[in-house]
């Protein structure tokens, strides 16, 4: 396995995806099949340039860069990093934040020196927005980097980082589980050799429902956070993925909903066999284009690896050879 091209597919996968769908985010499906996405676009609905990314990416980057640091999940230097990116621009393309999230701001604004970084989410049921799946992407790939991911006890420790990590700014339970969700696909895609993206898909979900099924007394930090059976309910349809895979995009919903998101991006994995078919369904759903295609494109990215995420593409994104920099920075970490 190449590990630095591994990086790269997840990394600009998530990048690509999300400054392709910045253009036309909040716009209407209907919309967009009148006039779909089809290449990279500039202005529109936050008036940025050609191949602007957003705080999906901007976030992830912050997070990137302090697993790079430290070596390690530091969840108070992740902290910091998105205080500074929130106040002083960093990790943003253009200098200032264009965008960002009620929940993830509150969770920021929150956040002191000293204080739990821990606690900084806010639990309540309408706090699940896509903000914690969104970023998730460098601490899926500092976990699931690892032979030993299926075994039991690292399978544990991989479900406790993924929780922890959307808690910084999302504490619900069900953006944990999408968090853990998104963090067993991507091990899946990763060492899938040969089996077809639905198995590989099909494998992760499997794995990470029926641990949580069966999580008991076993797991005391687990039966702290989930408390009732309607959080993996929530999660149902992916249990059947060959049925959720031919349901017709009237039953999928690319809203700013955690499930949503993590939903829509499945089932345009599911649906297409090119990382470009992937992430231009992903942004022709319409409404949160940019998070939808963050989240499809990093996982079609490491589906079909970093070379056939077109260059045209990757060659307008903002701060590429940074980006770059940072991927072959986190390689030598996990080396």
């Amino acid at each position: 396995m190449d590990l630095k091209k591994v990086i790269k597919a997840g990394v600009f996968g998530v990048v690509v995806g999300d400054a392709l769908g910045v253009p036309v985010e909040f716009t209407d499906r209907e919309d967009l099949k009148e006039n779909p996405v089809v290449d990279m676009r500039e202005y529109g609905t936050h008036r940025q340039p050609k191949g602007t990314w957003s705080d999906d990416s901007s976030m992830m980057l912050a997070t990137l860069d302090s697993i790079i640091e430290n070596g390690c999940l530091r969840y108070e230097d992740i902290m910091e990093k998105f205080c500074n990116w929130r106040m002083k621009g960093d990790y943003t393309p253009h200098g200032r934040v264009f965008d960002i999230g009620i929940t993830c701001s509150r969770a920021i604004g929150r956040y002191r020196p000293g204080m739990d970084p821990l606690a900084c989410g806010e639990c309540g049921e309408y706090d699940n927005g896509n903000g914690s799946l969104m970023r998730i992407m460098p601490v899926s790939l500092y976990v699931c980097l690892d032979d030993e991911f299926w075994h039991d006890a690292m399978f544990e420790k991989a479900v406790e980082d993924s929780h922890d990590a959307s808690v910084l700014t999302h504490g619900h339970p069900r953006s944990q589980i999408g968090c853990m969700l998104h963090t067993a696909i991507c091990h899946e895609l990763i060492y899938r050799e040969g089996k077809s993206v639905l198995e590989a898909v099909r494998d992760a979900v499997i794995r990470t429902l029926d641990f949580y099924d069966k999580a008991s007394e076993d797991y005391p930090w687990f039966n702290e956070a989930f408390s009732t059976e309607i959080e993996m309910d929530s999660y149902g349809r992916l249990r059947n993925l060959s049925a959720f895979k031919e349901l017709p995009d009237t039953e999928i919903k690319s809203s700013g909903y955690v499930v949503h998101t993590l939903e829509a991006a499945v089932w345009c994995l599911l649906n297409t066999d090119s990382y470009a078919d992937c992430v231009l369904k992903a942004v022709n759903l319409g409404g949160d284009t940019d998070t939808v295609g963050a989240v499809a494109g990093g996982l079609a990215g490491l589906a079909y690896g970093y070379e056939n995420i077109p260059k045209d593409w990757l060659d307008v994104i903002v701060s590429k050879d940074w980006i770059e920099k940072l991927c072959d920075d986190f390689a030598r970490v996990m080396a």
